[in-house]
């Protein structure tokens, strides 16, 4: 689980302006922390099936925002990419 002052540091460097919550940007870089946080704990516990299946909803719907940007900005799309080490 991903902690109040994790998660608001995550929002400060991806966000687009101030007070930027809610930015496509914002949004896949909260997701990319969860993931790559349950990631760490599946592997500790590799059956937890429903942490795992919550985890491969929130790559859905990253995938899902990722795409979105990528039709309407690439440039952003390459930027975030970039800065937060995601295959494409």
């Amino acid at each position: 689980m991903i902690t109040k002052e994790k998660k608001t540091g995550v929002i400060e460097a991806n966000a687009t302006h101030e007070g930027d919550t809610g930015s496509p940007e914002v949004q896949v870089a909260i997701l990319t922390e969860r993931i790559r946080e349950l990631t760490e704990h599946l592997k500790n516990h590799p059956n937890d099936d429903h942490s795992r299946l919550g985890m491969y909803k929130m790559v859905g719907k990253r995938r899902r925002l990722l795409d979105y940007m990528a039709k309407k900005d690439i440039e952003r799309y390459r930027a975030i990419i970039a800065k937060l080490n995601i295959r494409k």
